[in-house]
């Protein structure tokens, strides 16, 4: 273990609230509380308003627990890397059986709840999401495969079908459709912030695409992934599942994601002021989810009226 971690070990009583907060990764679940709410929104039937929140509250609550389990056991590799040096396992600022117990409490508070507060199928596939990030990706996938963001990122792809389902007690084609929009738009979103830190990610030894199979190779791939993201997008509209706002939307942002895409493929250099495409695809990534998802609700909205 890393000094930065055996610290961890040391200082335990030195963690406060703002340390288990960041133990649920934030910045994350915020995107995946917002999908979430969008498949609620969206879905065919009404929830009440308190029952609604509850749900909301519980894939909160369940992405918070599996960044939590990602940290406990990545404590030794982000000890590694400069991104997460300062996270508060590696920093010494909490012990990993804190952690270990936290992740565990708020995974299984938050699907029971769910399942008490809207139904069984809800809550199952919100288990479900919390163990395919904690062992398939975390556990399995990421020290051993480069393809671990492809087959991983159906993790956070689960929470419009848990907001739907939470409302209807089923699965239909539409959330199943933003289930596939999700996890196709995450290898190009996760392999462009790879590209500009695959140094952390080569001296913690996690085989990230960049890594094992060089800049030249992601970059194609970012675009070659974007191809069925985009068909993912735009199948809602094509198939009738939404009005011309989404529709629109899903046109003039993934065009744009896939110019930007393009960009990024076709530069022979990524040194220097020459990783600004990447980063600017992996900021754009994160509001084009964004735009997407409210542009589906908004939709939703207007026929309502």
């Amino acid at each position: 273990m890393a000094s930065k971690a055996l610290d961890t070990h040391a200082t335990p009583t030195t963690a406060d609230w703002r340390d288990f907060l960041a133990l649920t990764k934030p910045r994350v679940m915020s995107l995946v509380v917002f999908t979430g709410l969008c498949g609620l929104l969206v879905a065919p039937q009404h929830i009440h308003p308190v029952l609604g929140f509850t749900a909301i509250l519980c894939i909160a609550l369940g992405a918070g627990a599996a960044g939590a389990l990602n940290q406990w056991y990545e404590a030794d590799v982000d000890a590694k890397m400069k991104r997460t040096a300062n996270r508060p396992l590696p920093a010494g600022r909490m012990d990993r059986q804190s952690a270990l117990h936290f992740g565990v409490g708020l995974s299984f508070f938050s699907v029971i709840l769910m399942g008490i507060a809207t139904n069984w199928l809800a809550a199952a596939i919100l288990a479900a999401s919390i163990l395919f990030y904690v062992i398939v990706y975390t556990v399995w996938l990421k020290p051993r495969t480069p393809q671990n963001i492809v087959i991983g990122g159906a993790a956070g792809a689960f929470p419009p079908l848990i907001g739907w389902a939470a409302v209807t007690g089923d699965v239909a084609t539409l959330p199943l459709l933003l289930f596939a929009l999700v996890f196709l738009w995450t290898p190009p979103h996760f392999w462009a912030l790879a590209l500009f830190v695959k140094t952390d990610y080569a001296a913690a030894g996690i085989p990230m695409l960049p890594v094992v199979s060089g800049e030249r190779t992601t970059r194609h791939q970012i675009l070659i992934y974007s191809l069925p993201m985009a068909a993912a997008a735009v199948a809602p509209w094509a198939l009738g599942l939404s009005g011309a706002i989404y529709g629109v939307s899903a046109v003039v942002l993934t065009a744009i994601f896939l110019v930007m895409a393009a960009q990024i493929a076709f530069r022979t250099s990524g040194e220097g002021d020459a990783m600004r495409p990447e980063k600017r695809l992996f900021g754009f990534s994160i509001l084009y989810l964004f735009l997407l998802f409210g542009a589906l609700v908004a939709d939703k909205l207007v026929l309502a009226a």
